[in-house]
């Protein structure tokens, strides 16, 4: 991810659409059009323009509980050595679904999804803290899912 992009600047038209996109990814642009008071194809073009310059991406969101991955946990990391190279190796882990390089406690921070608490102890073991240059990890385990949201490019 490149944070030295200029920031796309969106419109009160992008917004209500991304956010008529947000409360159903379905719907359809002619329905989006008419919300927001312009046409199918300009709905369309809006948004392949938001897609194309990495400004959202349209996708299905599941939930883990209702899949069977009944644990989920944020780990802290602290390492010695290229933490970019770590992010990699972290990053190529089909448990891990969200990767962080972070200043403080940390160096870096992962959250990953099990099927249960041996699938996590079983992850660690053999998968995060046997990487090389990790020295030591923090285990947050998520007890209650209470808020999440991907609005915040609409605020």
């Amino acid at each position: 991810m490149n944070n030295s992009r200029t920031a796309f600047q969106l419109d009160e038209l992008s917004k209500s659409i991304i956010e008529k996109l947000q409360a159903d990814g379905r719907r359809s642009y002619a329905g989006i059009g008419k919300a927001v008071g312009l046409s199918e194809a300009a709905v369309r073009q809006r948004v392949q323009r938001m897609v194309d310059a990495g400004v959202m991406q349209i996708v299905a969101v599941t939930d883990p509980l209702q899949l069977g991955f009944a644990r989920q946990a944020m780990i802290g990391i602290r390492c010695t050595g290229d933490t970019l190279k770590l992010a990699d190796k972290l990053s190529a882990i089909e448990s891990v679904d969200y990767v962080v390089l972070t200043a403080g406690s940390f160096d870096a921070i992962v959250e990953v999804v099990c099927e249960d608490d041996d699938s996590l102890l079983e992850l660690l073991n053999t998968k995060i803290r046997s990487l090389p240059g990790v020295i030591t990890t923090e285990t947050l385990v998520y007890l209650k899912l209470v808020k999440q949201q991907y609005n915040w490019g609409t605020r």
